[in-house]
């Protein structure tokens, strides 16, 4: 199987439409987490999954949209995003983002946004942190998001090996437990505003990850004609 693998989409349809072009045809799509927030089309995102019949995760802002607590420990921009969320989304929305739990479990791989540890909250992005998640799951392989960031963790001999993935980066999967972050669909984070995903092959036992540009000044426009914050607008020029 070739599966899409897609994390931190935030609301952000041009960026997803770019990269479901670009993986090209796949088996299944899986997400893992914050599909809402920060962006200005949670309706028409949410649609898109459903339509693709993705399976995943929630992650913070998910449950934030829903009227969880989480939005009480969002910044001052992610908090007036959230609000703006909250007030728009549809009922068909809320329902869909109320069926996803907190982590999930497909095959050898477990799926998560934050940690195994903290399935919502906890930004793994160290090699000690990396290693207490992976104590907390019986698979061999945790997808997870959260950071914005395409990152592995990998055990190698009882040490565990960082690798920050690069657009065409393939990971072999060997049975060593490995911990992978597929990047932010909607917002990076690394310094390269470019869309990041990856592809699970499953028959070939291999990650790789794919970094799209797309229409940024398109997304910029629509979230400025529904008043979402200047900062998170000027973010998406440069990856931050």
């Amino acid at each position: 199987m070739r599966i899409a693998v897609l994390s931190d989409i935030h609301a952000n349809l041009r960026a997803l439409e770019v990269v479901l072009a670009t993986l090209g045809e796949v088996d299944a799509v899986w997400h893992l987490g914050d599909v809402v927030g920060y962006g200005p089309d949670p309706d028409a995102v949410v649609e898109r999954l459903r339509g693709l019949g993705a399976i995943g995760v929630c992650g913070n802002h998910d449950t934030a949209a829903l009227g969880g607590p989480e939005i009480a420990y969002f910044n001052v921009d992610a908090r007036r995003a959230m609000e703006w969320t909250r007030e728009t989304i549809a009922p068909t929305t809320r329902e869909w983002l109320t069926t996803q739990p907190e982590r999930r479990s497909e095959s050898d791989f477990s799926l998560v946004h934050g940690s195994p540890r903290d399935p919502t909250w906890e930004y793994v992005t160290t090699a000690p942190a990396a290693r207490l998640g992976l104590e907390f799951v019986t698979t061999p392989y945790v997808l997870n998001g959260h950071t914005h960031l395409p990152l592995v963790f990998r055990d190698v001999d009882g040490l565990v090996e960082t690798i920050t993935p690069a657009d065409g980066s393939v990971l072999r999967l060997d049975g060593r437990p490995v911990m992978a972050n597929p990047g932010s669909v909607g917002q990076p984070r690394d310094g390269d505003p470019r869309a990041s995903a990856m592809v699970l092959d499953t028959e070939r036992s291999e990650l790789r990850w794919y970094r799209v540009a797309y229409d940024i000044a398109g997304t910029q426009a629509a979230m400025r004609a529904v008043g979402l914050p200047a900062r998170l607008i000027e973010r998406l020029d440069h990856g931050l």
